[in-house]
This record gives structure tokens, C-alpha cells and sequence, in this order.
């Protein structure tokens, strides 16, 4: 999957096609020729074949599920971003740090599917626009910056997802509400009141659940509260991989691996399990001793996702902005302007003084 693979020449002028968001095509933007994808003679559902999970990490994959990535590790972020072999330096699009390309090359799984971007740069500026103008206290040259600044840059994300069938033993307490009458005292006088008690009884079951495409972001370029907003997508919309949907974009390598993206997936399902065993556990409240998960066929793909990103530079700081180039939904690093919250604070004072005059003058209460 190195980077000179997702180049296509546009067949009228020569000049280099892009998947065009939101359509099945790709796109020349110097003569404006456009060319089918080319999805091959397979279905979807046949051709993103879930892979064993147990196989791979005790016997590994065979090299027609592994290849050979050249990438560029970003100093300050870590994030590793295929780039163009005729690129020997540029800035990565997570942090605006300046990268000198080809670092070197990294062995990884192939990924079976990709998201295609749905949102042009266009569409996901003006969400990213929006969401910097409902801001409080964001400085207006940030907003005016990030409007008539550079372009975004579109980069597909790796993530894992996994497949798991459960089955949960557990033991734990119903707690049932009743109440008692008991007398008290207030102020002098006697006083009947009703006081809330949980009666305890043992309980015990089994519950049983499969889980579907549990994803896990497959990166630690962006922080970890970047990561949690960027985990709904509708993965019913994923294809076969195709370098053609490549084109145009950047693709970054995987730096959570497979047995810690599954730490992270299971610690998802196990919040799901918990909350399976209270529900059946029932009554008014619920205590958990103890729960045994046994786990069976986990299955896992190598998936890449759409995302628009920004990195800018304003007043000697880095701010952050990833746009989910599916559905437009924004996560930032929130920026505030000093003399917005003084002139707030200031306003605040002001009212506070006046309300207080007026109320010393007996105007108002």
C-alpha cells in the first residue's frame, strides 16, 4: 500500500486522478475527466472477509495478508503518514510539525476495507467553521484563519474492529427498596418519617451476547479525547479495499497494534457485559461480585475511516480540528480568547455594581 500505488493517471491529459467524495468515481481535476471505481467481480459482503483473531496472534499471517508500508514517523505526534516518493518534506496534518519524508518502512497487516470520504474539503471546512463560530470565547482571528486559511487535508485513518460471540456467568446481589416508618425530631416537635432500606438477596444467571465491529482507532496521532468522538461511523457502508479510493489522500499506519487494540475492544465489551448483568439481575438495585466471560470465534478486520484534519499555528500555539468525513461531526482542542472572558468578566462586574446601587437606593427588591 506505499503511496506511489495510490497515484492513477488520468487517461485524457496525464495528469494524476482523486476519489471524488460522495461519488463512485474518480476525478481529474485538471481537464475535469471522470472514471468509474473499479470494484472487480466480487460482492461486498464476500470480498471483507473477517479474519481469525487467536491464528493470528499465536501462529501470525501468511505474507499474502501482510505488506510492506514506506512511512514517515512525525516527530512530535508519532503519527505515521504514507506520503508521495517525490515529497521530501512537508508538514503532518495532525500537528503542523515539519516531517522530512521516507523514515523508513514498516511491516503491517494488509487492511481489508475502507470508508470512503463522503464530505469534499469544502463541506468539512464549514463544519469545522461552524463549530469554531458556536464557540464562546473563541478568538476571532482563529475563526477568521481557519475560515481563509490553507486547505484541510483528508486522511484516512487505521482502525481495527472485532467480532466476538459471549457467553457470561456471574454472581451477584438484588437489592429490593422498602421503607420503614420511624419517628423523629425537628425543632422541638415529633415527626414521622419514611426512610428508604435495601433488602439483599443472591443472584446468579447467565447472559449471552455477540458483538459486531467493535472499533478501535488504530492511531495515537491525535489524543485520546479526539479519539472517543471519532468512533461512529456507519460501517454498513464500508468497501473491499481499493487503492483507487486512496487517491488524492493520505493513509496513516497503524501504531496501536493488534493484541492492544484488543485490550482496548475488550474493555468495550466488558462495560456492555456489565450492563447486561445488572439488567438481568433486575430488582431496584444491583451489585456485582463477580462475572465470567467465556469468548469465543473472535474474528477482526484492519479498516480504514475518512477524516478531514486542520493544524494551525495561531499567536505561537498549535490548535487541533478533525472533521469525521462521513458524517461532518467536529472534535477541536477548544481555543479561548483572553480579552473575550476579561471584557465578559468586566460586564459581569459592571451589572453586579449597578444591581447593587439600585438595590442600596431601595430602586429595587
Amino acid at each position: 500500500m506505499g503511496a506511489e500505488e495510490h497515484r492513477f493517471p488520468c487517461e485524457t491529459c496525464g495528469a494524476d486522478l482523486r476519489f471524488d467524495p460522495g461519488d463512485d468515481r474518480m476525478i481529474c481535476d485538471h481537464c475535469g475527466a471522470t472514471e468509474p471505481i473499479d470494484h472487480g467481480p466480487w460482492t461486498q459482503a464476500a470480498a471483507i472477509r473477517e479474519q481469525d483473531f487467536r491464528r493470528a496472534i499465536e501462529a501470525g499471517l501468511g505474507s499474502a495478508e501482510m505488506e510492506e508500508a514506506r512511512v514517515s514517523a512525525c516527530p512530535n505526534c508519532a503519527a505515521k503518514i504514507e506520503f508521495d516518493d517525490a515529497v521530501h518534506s512537508t508538514e503532518c496534518p495532525y500537528c503542523a510539525t515539519p516531517v522530512v519524508t521516507g523514515t523508513g518502512a514498516a511491516r503491517q497487516i494488509k487492511p481489508r476495507a475502507v470508508l470512503p470520504f463522503v464530505l469534499e474539503e469544502t463541506e468539512a471546512r464549514k463544519e469545522m467553521s461552524d463549530w469554531l463560530g458556536s464557540l464562546w470565547f473563541a478568538p476571532n482571528g482563529l475563526t477568521e484563519y481557519a475560515r481563509k486559511g490553507r486547505k484541510m487535508s483528508g486522511v484516512y485513518t487505521p482502525c481495527w474492529t472485532f467480532d466476538a460471540d459471549t457467553t457470561s456467568r456471574y454472581r451477584g446481589q438484588r437489592g429490593t427498596i422498602y421503607y420503614e416508618t420511624k419517628t423523629v425530631t425537628r425543632n422541638g416537635k415529633r415527626e414521622q418519617v419514611r426512610v428508604a432500606k435495601v433488602r439483599w438477596r443472591p443472584a446468579s444467571g447467565r447472559v449471552a451476547r455477540f458483538f459486531d465491529d467493535v472499533l478501535v482507532i488504530a492511531s495515537t496521532a491525535l489524543p485520546a479525547k479526539f479519539r472517543a468522538s471519532l468512533t461512529h461511523w456507519d460501517l454498513t457502508r464500508l468497501e473491499p479495499y481499493n487503492p483507487e479510493y486512496l487517491a488524492g489522500f493520505r493513509a496513516e499506519a497503524y501504531t496501536i497494534d493488534l493484541p492492544e487494540a484488543f485490550t482496548q475492544a475488550r474493555e468495550i465489551m466488558d462495560r456492555q457485559i456489565l450492563r447486561d448483568v445488572r439488567f438481568d439481575i433486575g430488582g431496584d438495585k444491583q451489585r456485582v461480585d463477580h462475572i465470567d466471560t467465556e469468548m469465543r470465534d473472535v474474528t477482526f478486520k484492519h479498516i480504514l475511516v475518512p477524516v478531514w484534519i486542520a493544524a494551525y499555528r495561531y499567536r505561537g500555539k498549535s490548535f487541533r480540528f478533525v472533521v469525521n468525513g462521513q458524517t461532518g461531526q467536529v472534535a477541536g482542542e477548544r481555543p479561548w480568547s483572553a480579552w473575550k472572558i476579561t471584557f465578559a468578566i468586566l460586564i459581569g462586574l459592571l451589572i453586579a455594581g449597578a444591581f447593587g446601587y439600585l438595590y442600596g437606593q431601595g430602586q429595587i427588591g
